[in-house]
């Protein structure tokens, strides 16, 4: 479990600042290679998944998108400077918990 966690956060990571790196390129004006390092970055993001056990890929998305949110919430308080409210923690403790759910529910 410990790998997958850490895969999780890794791709989360890779998505966001990848993405990051692409926002500042076209959104704010930044060099060029903002952009190029970001996309090389959001490649690696779309090959770390293929490291998880998981068998499905529907199901690995969807549960990287519940971390997705609650690490976009962390790069908004630490990056952006803006401090996340309780709705905003309510919602990413929403989403951690149908992650969960979705991950490591019995099954048949």
């Amino acid at each position: 479990m410990f790998i997958t966690i850490v895969l999780f956060i890794l791709a989360g990571v890779a998505e966001i600042g990848g993405g990051y790196l692409v926002w500042l390129w076209l959104r704010e004006a930044k060099p060029m290679w903002y952009g190029i390092i970001g996309s090389l970055i959001l490649i690696a993001y779309g090959i770390i998944p293929t490291f998880q056990s998981f068998p499905t890929f529907g199901r690995v998305y969807a549960a990287y998108g519940g971390v997705f949110i609650v690490l976009a919430v962390l790069w908004g308080w630490l990056v952006d400077k803006k401090t996340p409210d309780l709705y905003d923690w309510i919602g990413a403790l929403i989403c951690i918990v149908g992650v969960s759910i979705m991950l490591w529910a019995p099954r048949n």
